[in-house]
């Protein structure tokens, strides 16, 4: 309890003058594994930048966003859908993104499933990580909804909580990613195999918010983008399973927009 607390987006100062910028990542997977992956990271940042940045996060995706809607976080790691509402209601502005990757969405069932297509999953009632998880929950969704296949969304908080309630039985399928996937526990993975894999869209947006002065973003961005440069910074890029970071726009998630989705 004491670590979701410290994690919490709270803008924080040092002294009179030296400010502390929270950077905030959405909690995709529990507390203690979003911070063991970020952490390195956001010290790294400080390290290179010289100034205060602090990781932060929220217990669940869902008051991710409510910090998200409130201006929060100083800058925050946000999945598409996220950047596209709150680049208009908060203000954030993307500078940065995933180099090479596209994100893709994923529905997983038991290995022992009788469920072998979409189309089985009609009726049935699906576990999900949040109205708003773009390729976890929206995706998905939006797939079975275009092949007029019946479902009930039954959201559980986090792509880790869908894994395994679908591994327990709990839910005959959920929705995920690859990257979330691939990360949980060996005993809960290894009960499971993905049904069916979206297309891929833009992946999550580095961005900041308003308050930010330029030139603090320009310094942030520049060393994420450096993160390759040096072979003692890849068990940092490992750790957040991307191969590198570059320069982004908002026009980037224009394939995003244009999809329409809605929660």
């Amino acid at each position: 309890m004491m670590l979701a607390m410290t994690l919490l987006a709270t803008p924080l100062y040092v002294g009179a003058t030296q400010k502390v910028y929270t950077f905030g990542v959405v909690p995709q997977q529990t507390i203690r594994k979003v911070a063991q992956s970020w952490l390195p990271l956001t010290q790294y940042l400080e390290r290179t930048t010289g100034y205060s940045i602090r990781f932060a996060t929220a217990k669940n995706i869902p008051a991710f966003e409510k910090q998200l809607s409130e201006g929060g976080y100083d800058f925050a790691y946000m999945n598409p859908y996220h950047y596209t509402i709150y680049s208009r209601s908060s203000g954030y502005q993307a500078f940065a993104k995933a180099r090479d990757k596209k994100i893709k969405g994923i529905f997983v069932v038991r290995k022992d499933s009788d469920i072998k297509s979409l189309s089985d999953l009609n009726t049935k009632t699906l576990a999900f990580p949040s109205s708003l998880a773009f390729a976890a929950s929206m995706l998905p969704q939006a797939i079975l909804a275009n092949q007029n296949i019946r479902f009930t969304p039954q959201y559980v908080n986090s792509h880790d909580s869908v894994y395994r309630n679908v591994a327990q039985g709990n839910y005959p399928a959920g929705g995920g990613v690859l990257r979330t996937f691939r990360a949980i526990e060996k005993s809960v993975h290894d009960k499971l195999h993905i049904l069916h894999t979206t297309e891929g869209y833009t992946p999550h947006a580095f961005a900041s918010h308003p308050a930010v002065a330029t030139e603090i973003v320009t310094k942030v961005q520049q060393a994420l983008i450096a993160l390759e440069n040096k072979e003692e910074n890849t068990i940092i890029l490992k750790k957040i399973k991307i191969k590198g970071v570059t320069k982004a726009v908002d026009s980037d998630w224009n394939d995003v927009r244009a999809l329409n989705l809605s929660p």
